[in-house]
């Protein structure tokens, strides 16, 4: 699993965060930063949680 994010859609909402708090975090910008690229397969729950939960939909997953 593979993923990307659109900063330029990021509003900060922090729904990520709260979602995989292993996988995003927002920064002082109040936008997405990637903790990790390629999070191992058993945060996917987590991550498709996040995916779903992004108001503006500035996240994507890509299986590898």
């Amino acid at each position: 699993m593979k993923i990307s994010v659109d900063r330029s859609v990021c509003q900060g909402h922090a729904q990520c965060e709260d979602a995989a708090p292993e996988v995003f975090e927002v920064d002082d910008d109040a936008l997405v930063v990637l903790r990790t690229e390629n999070p191992p397969a058993g945060l996917r729950p987590k991550v498709e949680d996040a995916v779903r939960w992004c108001p503006v939909e500035a996240i994507r997953v890509e299986d590898d």
